[in-house]
Formats: structure tokens, C-alpha cells, sequence
């Protein structure tokens, strides 16, 4: 397996409170990994620590390490910012700047470098394709972002993401508020996405995870369960908690 991202080790803390214990993990590269499990899993705090944005949180504290193309992300000469335009995140909640749905896209990479308004249109049209966004804007691009639906309003996050051209996305429950029309949109999305870059998805619901990931992990109270293909996860559990959540007894 080609691992793109690989956890060893891993640990963290909120004061003296533990949300990950004794975390291994290999992820793969070009792939879709879902992490499910139930509120309180810590699967939200492992997705913040991927790109350090669990930095930000007071008297947090990790131990062992996270590597990314097989160097730590914890390395003392690595840039915060360029490790977050390698791996960048959705959240749950669409968060569009108070821009124009055109200024939401081109803010990165302007910021990034300094291009021409035409590198920043051509920009702007392959991030809003590759989210599924395209053809429901591109006729109203200088229009307000907040103008759009909240389904538009989250690939327009994912799309902002990709005009920094990532090579991993984290996305926290993207789909936890949306219809089941723009869900499958981002889905189909996600599906187009891994064949440039990695996916790391914690799912509103197993039956997401089942529908798109490659590969899947069970994590319960901070740890690690079990993990393996989709297919086998779902359908042969090796660990009776697996098999009792995925069937609804809990959770």
C-alpha cells in the first residue's frame, strides 16, 4: 500500500483529558478513507491534527507523530502554511467569506502568489468544476456567496480548497445538513477527486462511507477498532463493537 498519510503512535489531549489513544493508521494515496464512529470518537480531533489546526486549540497536547509523504508533519523546519494548502479541510458547516462567489475562490491563490486576473478565472473554473459547481454559477460568479444554497454553499467550500491545488482534503461531516441532491453531487465529486489527490472523510452516516470510501476505520472513545477495505469492514466485521454499530445497535 502506498501511503500518503501514516499515524504512529498517536496521542492527544484537551488539559488532562485523552481523545486519541495509541493511534496507528496508514492511509493511502488517491484513495477515499472514511473515519466513522459514534459523537465523542475523536475522529474530528484526528482530522484537525492532520494539518495542525488542532494547534489552535488551548492546552492541547500530542505525542507520537503524524507523516505526510513519509515526513512528520511535527517537523520543527516544516511551514504551517504550506503544510495547510497540502491538506486542506471542510467543515460541517459551509463557511463562505463575504465575498463574491468568483472572490471566495481566487482569495487563496491570490494571497498565494500574484497572477493575472485571467490565471485567477481559469483557476476559479477548474476548482468550481471539480467540486460540481460550475454549471450552477458560472453565469453569476461576481453574485454573493451567501446568495447561494446551503448544498451550493459547501461545494463552493470545497472548491475554495481546491484552487490551492491540496493534495489531501479532510472533510468533518460535509454532508450532515444537506439534501439528498446535493449530497450525491459532492459524493460524485469526491469519487472525480481521489484520481489528483487523497481523501480523508469522516461521513454523516455509514451508509455515506459504504456508498463512496475505498477504505474504512472504526474508531470508538479515542482508539482505533478496526480497519480495512469497505467492503470488508461492512460486510465482515472483525470486532463485535464494528459489527454492532454498523448495525445500529448503538451509537
Amino acid at each position: 500500500m502506498d501511503a500518503k498519510i501514516v499515524i504512529k503512535d498517536f496521542n492527544l489531549y484537551y488539559g488532562k483529558k485523552q481523545a486519541i489513544e495509541g493511534f496507528n493508521l496508514s492511509i493511502p494515496r488517491n484513495e477515499i478513507f472514511s473515519l466513522f464512529g459514534p459523537a465523542g470518537s475523536g475522529i474530528t480531533s484526528l482530522l484537525r491534527a492532520m494539518n495542525r489546526l488542532s494547534d489552535l486549540t488551548p492546552d492541547l497536547r500530542v505525542e507520537g507523530d503524524i507523516l505526510l509523504d513519509g515526513k512528520s508533519i511535527f517537523a520543527p523546519d516544516l511551514s504551517m502554511t504550506a503544510l495547510r494548502r497540502r491538506v486542506g479541510m471542510v467543515f460541517d458547516v459551509p463557511t463562505p467569506l463575504p465575498l463574491s462567489i468568483f472572490e471566495n475562490i481566487a482569495y487563496g491563490p491570490r494571497l498565494q502568489s500574484k497572477k493575472s486576473k485571467a490565471a485567477l478565472q481559469d483557476i476559479a473554473e477548474q476548482a468550481l468544476r471539480a467540486a460540481a459547481l460550475w454549471e450552477d454559477v458560472k453565469d453569476r460568479l461576481q453574485a454573493p456567496a451567501m446568495s447561494l444554497s446551503g448544498g451550493q454553499q459547501q461545494r463552493l467550500c470545497i472548491a475554495r480548497v481546491l484552487a490551492l491545488q491540496p493534495e489531501v482534503i479532510l472533510l468533518d461531516r460535509p454532508c450532515s445538513g444537506l439534501d439528498p441532491i446535493s449530497t450525491a453531487k459532492i459524493e460524485e465529486s469526491l469519487i472525480e477527486l481521489k484520481k489528483n489527490l487523497t481523501v480523508v472523510i469522516a461521513p454523516h452516516s455509514t451508509q455515506q462511507a459504504g456508498r463512496i470510501a475505498d477504505r474504512v476505520a472504526f474508531m470508538l472513545l479515542g482508539k482505533l477498532i478496526e480497519d480495512g477495505t469497505s467492503e470488508d469492514v461492512f460486510m465482515q466485521p472483525k470486532d463485535q463493537r464494528t459489527n454492532d454499530y454498523i448495525t445500529g445497535r448503538f451509537g
